[in-house]
């Protein structure tokens, strides 16, 4: 059973992703993101890792999603038009060769992780995962070790807020 579900949470992980990058609708992608995002919560649940599937929830697909939708709304995208020369993008053939090589080192390094996989268990020893499971001892690396990350990422959504504003409000 664990198996089916990994699978099923993986596929709507990667199928979510994949409609977010190919949608034209902006409206479309958020709501697929948000697909996405529910999948990774599932995959974190099979991991024994309920507290980061809340917080996935919580943060990425509440309060980032919401964001985003505020963003696209306020902007008021429309929908992404293709240009009408065979519906194709003109993306030069040396960009594309760098793209195939780029995609066959992605394929190369997710084939070799899979292989690892099956062969080394993640949680055999208690006490690692009594750690990383624990809530307190995610807090308190958080809030100590990792600090001054949590802050600049904080400030880094700040900006991106008071830039959507601008952006919008040049349009108004």
């Amino acid at each position: 059973m664990d198996t089916f579900l990994f699978y099923l949470f993986g596929a709507l992980a990667v199928g979510g992703s994949l409609v977010v990058v190919a949608q034209r609708n902006p409206m479309y992608s958020v709501l697929a993101l948000i697909g996405s995002f529910i999948g990774l919560a599932g995959l974190y649940v099979l991991l024994d890792a309920p507290f980061t599937a809340v917080t996935q929830i919580i943060v990425y697909a509440g309060a980032i999603v919401v964001l985003f939708l505020f963003v696209v709304m306020l902007l008021n995208a429309p929908r992404e038009e293709v240009p009408a020369s065979e519906g194709r993008w003109p993306i030069p053939t040396g960009v594309r060769r760098v793209g195939l090589i780029f995609g066959a080192i992605f394929l190369a390094q997710l084939l070799w992780m899979v292989g690892r996989f099956g062969r080394t268990p993640i949680g055999e020893d208690a006490d690692v995962v009594a750690y990383v499971s624990s809530v307190r001892n995610i807090g308190l690396e958080l809030f100590t070790a990792h600090a001054l990350a949590f802050e600049v990422t904080s400030l880094l959504i700040l900006v991106a807020m008071v830039g959507a504003v601008v952006l919008a409000k040049r349009r108004l």
